[in-house]
Formats: structure tokens, sequence, C-alpha cells
């Protein structure tokens, strides 16, 4: 056996003992202090990759391990800001650049020709920022709102960057997170997206990340996450009259619970294997709609821990290899789970409670 088998043999025995987390605090300081050579290829989602780091840090309580000061200097010098008033309706998006190569120097006048900032990588900015308890009073949040709007297309959904993409629920959850950090709704035309949520609401119960396509633990997440923020629906939604819902709540309370596999783990869609990044996407609806005390904990928990690798961290299948995005989902999981070594999750926005009602 080589010695990257063994290696995994021992991550997997390791399992047995439960939550590890003085291990899961080691390797995230070695994330925030250098990436392995192997996220060269994500430089582009360089914030996104801070933001798995610094969160998960916070859901472990572990805040004490960073400098909050040079992590504010370090996220705030990726926003793209105006030059002049009349630019934040000029089609572009002010928010944040995701990496330095996606942000490029303004003209000799100090105008911003090149303007890459992108919703996903605002949401990670502000999300950070909220993590450390940076003032928002200080960030031009007017900019962001005003110029999101930019990015709304007719029929309610969004484009992540101003000279166009793919428009899917992944982004309408974006700018709704956004608007729900800055305090400020000016951003987004909440009707128009909520009508485009609700029109990917499938026949199954679930929701596609675009109408008419097939349901996605993912794209699920973001229409009910996307609801619950824009407030038009309420907490524990499975307790109230169903009859006034603007959703089918028992038709995708049916498809949520279903998607808990024999081994434990959820899968994102059925005749997938399960995943651990979707604990969290499923485990979080469910949290919503106030169903998540319906399925098998202790399996779920059992399913986690064969992802938890003996050096620290979680991978996306049993046995692998850890990542940043499955460990942050491995803990938002665990979260849910109640675990006592970890903080307890704001499930809408993806932090900690502490965190999500910092003033």
């Amino acid at each position: 056996m080589d010695s990257e088998s063994n290696l995994l043999e021992e991550s997997s025995a390791s399992s047995s003992s439960g939550f590890d987390r003085d291990r899961h605090v080691t390797f995230l300081e070695l994330m925030y202090q250098l990436l392995p050579s192997q996220y060269q290829t994500q430089e582009i989602n360089h914030l996104t990759l801070a933001y798995f780091v610094i969160s998960s840090l916070d859901l472990l309580g572990a805040m004490d391990r960073v400098d909050k000061d040079i992590i504010a200097s370090w996220v705030l010098s990726f926003q793209a800001l105006p030059t002049k008033k009349a630019e934040k309706t000029n089609g572009e998006f002010y928010g944040f650049c995701g990496s330095r190569s996606s942000q490029f120097p303004p003209d000799e006048d100090g105008d911003l020709i090149h303007n890459g900032s992108h919703l996903a990588s605002t949401y990670c900015a502000l999300a950070i920022l909220k993590v450390i308890g940076y003032d928002f009073s200080n960030i031009d949040s007017e900019s962001i709102a005003i110029s999101m709007r930019n990015l709304q297309q007719s029929d309610g959904s969004f484009v992540p960057v101003h000279i166009g993409a793919e428009a899917d629920l992944r982004f309408v959850y974006c700018a709704a997170a956004i608007c729900n950090m800055l305090e400020n709704w000016s951003g987004m035309d909440r009707q128009k997206s909520k009508t485009y949520i609700l029109n990917c609401q499938s026949y199954d119960g679930g929701f596609g990340l675009t109408p008419g396509s097939e349901s996605h633990g993912g794209g699920t997440y973001c229409a009910i996450a996307s609801l619950r923020l824009m407030g038009f629906i309420e907490d524990d939604l499975l307790s109230r009259d169903n009859s006034s819902s603007i959703i089918n709540a028992p038709l995708l309370l049916e498809w949520c619970l279903q998607k808990q596999a024999a081994d434990g783990g959820f899968q994102g869609r059925p005749n997938k294997p399960a995943d651990t990044c979707y604990a969290f996407w499923i485990g979080s609806t469910l949290r919503i709609l106030g169903g998540f005390d319906l399925i098998n904990k202790k399996a779920l928990k059992g399913f986690l821990l064969t992802c938890q690798f003996k050096y620290g961290g979680f991978s996306k299948f049993p046995r692998d290899f850890p990542d940043l995005y499955h460990t942050y989902y491995g803990f938002t999981a665990f979260s849910l789970l109640e675990e006592p070594n970890i903080n307890s999750l704001f499930v809408e926005l993806g932090i900690t409670e502490a965190s999500a009602w910092r003033i």
C-alpha cells in the first residue's frame, strides 16, 4: 500500500474518535498563513477561499489566531469604487473583486476602465468583514447597493458581473445576502426576484438553479434562504399555516428528506453520491423550514466523520483528501448538529449567529 493510501486509511480510522476541533484549528491556521500550491489555479477566487478560512475559524471559536485589522485592510483593498456619483448608474457594479488578477488599476485620470467586481466576491468580502466585527459605516455601501441594480435582469434574476454572465439563483442569493448585511435593500427589486425564485420551484418540490431546470440542493438553499432574507417566508414555516405560504412547503420538505442517502449523508440530486457540502445546503433549508429534526442526525454525523481528515479538514467524499470548500461546509453541518465545540450558525447568511447579529 502506498503512502497516500496509508494516509487515507489513518484518516478514516481517526473518525471514530469524533469531531477533532484542535486538529481543524491547526489545519485552518496553516491555510491562513499559506495556501498549498494546488490552490494556485483558484487565485481568481482568493476572497472566497479567505471567507472559508476566516468563517471556519469563527465557527470553531478561534478568531484569536488571526489579525483582524490586517484582514480588514486586505479585504477592503479589493473594493472597486466609482470616481463620480453618476458612475453608480452607468451600468457597472461597484462591489469587490475576487483577487488581484481580476482587479485592474485605474487609468492616469483615476478612472476605473476595467471593473472586475463580482457579486459572489462581494458577498464573501462583506461576510468576512461581518465576522471580524468591522464597522460597516466605514464601507461605501451606497455605491454597492445602487450599482447592484445594474446586475438585475428583467425577470428578477441577477448576473454576477456587469459585462454579462449566467443568471441563476446563486446570484439572487448573493444579492439578497449583500442587501441584508448592508441593511440597504435599494440594490434589488425584491418583488421581481421573488417571482423569479418561485418560477424555479420544480414539480417535485425542490428548486432548480433556473426556471425549468432539475431540482438541486444548492439551488434549493439559495431559493429558500433568499426568500427568508427578503422577508417573504417566515422561519419555522412548517409549524405555521401552509395554505398562506408562497411555496409548496410540504412537497419541498419531502424532497429534502428524500435526499438523505443510505450512508447518512445528503445528495444534491437523485442518484448522486452523498457529499459533505449538501449537509449544509439541504440541512440549512430544513432548518429554515423547521424540519431539521426529522432527519437521521446520528447517521449524518457518522457520514461526516468518514469525511474528516486525520490532520484536519473535511473532504467531499469519504476517505478522500480535504479542501477548504468542503471543510467549511463540514463545520457548518456539525454546527447544525449542535456539536459542542462549534458556534451556532445563522444559516441564511452562512456565518455564525454572533457575527450575523453584531452591530
